[in-house]
């Protein structure tokens, strides 16, 4: 008699499953190395054993989608208490000011910045109306979703002040009105993985849509 293959041993159990109930002895007779090493266990340990981990490998999941959920929730609650201050601003000056004290002291991003193309009639010279560059306006024009990553190559770092030199991530959010980019909310942090290239940015982009209504009424209002 030909000696049988792993697999083909492996198919026939699979097409047989009524053969440990004719040899039942046979659970008590096997031992297979346990999972982590140092001794045999038996056939049913071993599939205890292998449940187990099966069960804790589960629970993890569960708390890391259950810590996921919460941590969504908290987000919601902050771009809610966002958008209801956004809301009742009436200046601009006042959706600067809202926006800047949510950004650090809700969402704990230490360094935000604003800049806008053009200046309302009315709004007196501010640096959120400092010149920017063609090359960062035709960028901004061309984002579909906030870019998040490094400062390099975009200049925008400078515009967190002295705290430039030690900016290492970035988040640059397109603000729009009416289909066009009218300026850019920028995000920094002195952590290279604050913001990186793979985050989700449903969030961001909310704000951005948010902070780009709210200009464009106060601004409105000037005219």
């Amino acid at each position: 008699m030909s000696a049988m293959f792993p697999e083909e041993i492996a198919e026939y159990l699979k097409n047989n499953p009524s053969f440990f109930e004719r040899y039942a002895d046979l659970m008590s007779q096997i031992f297979l190395p346990h999972p982590h090493g140092g001794r045999t266990v038996s056939l049913a340990e071993r599939q205890m054993l292998t449940l187990r981990e099966k069960n804790r490998a589960t629970e993890t999941k569960l708390s890391e989608l259950i810590a996921f959920g919460e941590e969504n929730d908290q987000i919601s609650e902050k771009v809610h208490r966002l958008a209801v201050g956004l809301i009742a601003a009436e200046t601009f000056q006042a959706v600067i000011h809202l926006l800047n004290f949510h950004l650090r002291d809700d969402f704990s991003v230490p360094h935000v910045a604003l800049r806008l193309w053009d200046k309302p009639a009315g709004i007196e010279d501010l640096p959120e109306f400092a010149a920017v560059s063609e090359e960062l306006q035709v960028f901004a024009e061309t984002l579909s979703r906030p870019y998040c990553g490094s400062t390099a190559g975009f200049g925008t770092a400078s515009w967190f002040g002295e705290h430039a030199p030690h900016i290492r991530s970035q988040a640059l959010i397109a603000l729009r009105n009416g289909g066009g980019t009218i300026g850019l909310v920028a995000l920094g942090s002195e952590e290279s993985q604050r913001f990186y290239a793979e985050m989700g940015t449903l969030y961001l982009e909310r704000i951005g849509e948010m902070v780009s209504a709210a200009l464009a009424r106060v601004t409105r209002s000037t005219l």
